[in-house]
């Protein structure tokens, strides 16, 4: 079990409600306890490299690798639970407004925090989605499949008003758009192409993200 100094250090930092994590056991005892404490390593150490393995994980957060495997019985499942540590409250966010622009804007204005905060945390579950593309097409992939997708259901709820002004297949085509600049990849691109800090690449992407609506509109009104 977690030794009480770490449990302490851990509650100090800046982390998401733990309902929010995926498999996390309900109520307050052990098994929630040891679960919350083998997360917060996992975050430490995406926020320091790459997905650790689950054995790096036992050792690093003191517990036998069997314990390590029964909360996560595979990078995938563990990554999975990074990235709702991260997200979670963006993945389950809803906008009061009926208005599909405001809430477009909303959305992009919940997410911008936090893709600067766990910018590390998102580019470790790209790598992991990439490694495991590569070894599937190679035949070489020896555990689950991580997967992405979240951001489909995410951008399509918030532009939900618009799809009546646009129809079926423009509105499906401006959340594909969206879903080119919400993400870790346009970060990538602007971090390390371009060199730019977080309010840069929030100022270029919200440019985009307003372009695209207002070519969505216009197609749709013409």
């Amino acid at each position: 079990m977690p030794s009480p100094p770490f449990e302490s250090a851990m509650r100090k930092r800046a982390v998401p409600a733990p309902t929010l994590f995926a498999g996390r056991p309900s109520g307050e005892g052990t098994r929630t306890r040891t679960f919350d404490h083998l997360l917060a390593c996992a975050m430490r150490m995406t926020s320091e490299g790459p997905v650790p393995s689950v054995h790096a994980l036992a050792a690093a957060a003191g517990v036998s690798r069997a314990t390590a495997y029964r909360y996560f019985p595979s990078r995938s499942k563990l990554i999975s639970a990074v990235i709702d540590a991260s997200l979670g409250p963006v993945r389950e966010w809803d906008s009061a407004s009926t208005d599909g622009r405001t809430r477009i804007d909303e959305l992009f204005t919940r997410t911008f925090p936090r893709f600067a905060e766990f910018e590390p945390q998102m580019r470790a579950a790209l790598q992991l989605a990439l490694e495991h593309w590569s070894a599937a097409r190679s035949g070489t992939l020896g555990e689950e499949q991580f997967r992405r997708g979240f951001r489909k259901a995410i951008l399509a709820r918030a532009a939900a008003p618009l799809r009546d002004r646009l129809g079926g297949p423009r509105f499906e085509r401006l959340v594909q758009a969206l879903s080119l600049v919400y993400g870790i990849e346009s970060w990538i691109v602007m971090r390390d192409l371009w060199g730019a800090g977080d309010r840069e690449i929030e100022s270029v992407v919200r440019w985009m993200v307003g372009a695209l609506v207002d070519r969505a509109l216009a197609e749709a009104a013409a």
